[in-house]
């Protein structure tokens, strides 16, 4: 019998992609069900009734919600091509790094692209102390996986891919090949990849919602 493995997600959202990015590496196949965020389905909110959000991965009929933890049930589950190590140490030190993606990088990333010019210093200096002590962790390597891209790769597309567009659409510049030489490498290597760069949104779409975004901010000033 075969399996029903299902994702519910969002075009433009970084976190869906992640899961997308995770079961292609693993050659699994999956249908995708594109939400819309202002008008969730029933299933969506059946399937993730505490936080109401994508991502959402159906496994026969089993739902499992936050894209880290997903990554690692996928990682579990399949076995073929290792998102993370088997050593437990290097383990942990992946979810530990996973984990600073979301809850210091990200969040001082965003908050320097999208900052009052009067903040935007202070929010920049934040960014930047974060993606140099991530930096740190890729020197020597040639993804945060090893030879092969792993569960902190993923985690970090956002900053490789809509941080970048992000800030090309907004005319702020956070990172650079001149500042972060090893991770600006890691990016190029990361997005050269075929399974990545299929996995990724159309750049014009969504570099003409952070347009449209940064213009709305404006105008309501």
């Amino acid at each position: 019998m075969a399996e029903e493995v299902k994702v519910f997600g969002v075009w433009g959202s970084p976190f869906s992609c992640r899961v997308k990015i995770a079961l292609k590496i693993k050659g699994i196949e999956y249908e995708y069900i594109e939400e819309d965020l202002q008008n969730k389905s029933s299933l969506l909110l059946k399937y993730n009734p505490v936080h109401k959000k994508i991502p959402v991965l159906l496994h026969n009929g089993k739902p499992i919600v936050e894209s880290l933890l997903i990554i690692e049930y996928i990682d579990e589950t399949w076995k073929d091509n290792p998102l993370l190590p088997q050593d437990p140490h290097e383990r942990a030190q992946a979810r530990f790094w996973a984990k600073f993606v979301d809850e210091k990088c990200l969040p001082s990333l965003w908050k320097a692209c999208w900052a009052e010019e009067v903040e935007r210093e202070t929010a920049m200096g934040e960014a930047w102390k974060n993606l140099e002590l991530f930096e740190r962790e890729l020197e020597g390597k040639r993804f945060f996986g090893g030879e092969a891209i792993g569960l902190v790769d993923i985690a970090a597309i956002r900053i490789a891919f809509w941080i970048n567009v992000a800030q090309e659409a907004i005319g702020v510049e956070i990172l650079n090949k001149e500042k972060f030489f090893i991770l600006w490498n890691w990016i190029d290597e990361l997005l050269g990849c075929s399974i990545i760069k299929e996995n990724l949104p159309p750049r014009e779409k969504l570099s003409a919602y952070y347009r449209t975004r940064a213009a709305a901010a404006k105008g309501s000033k």
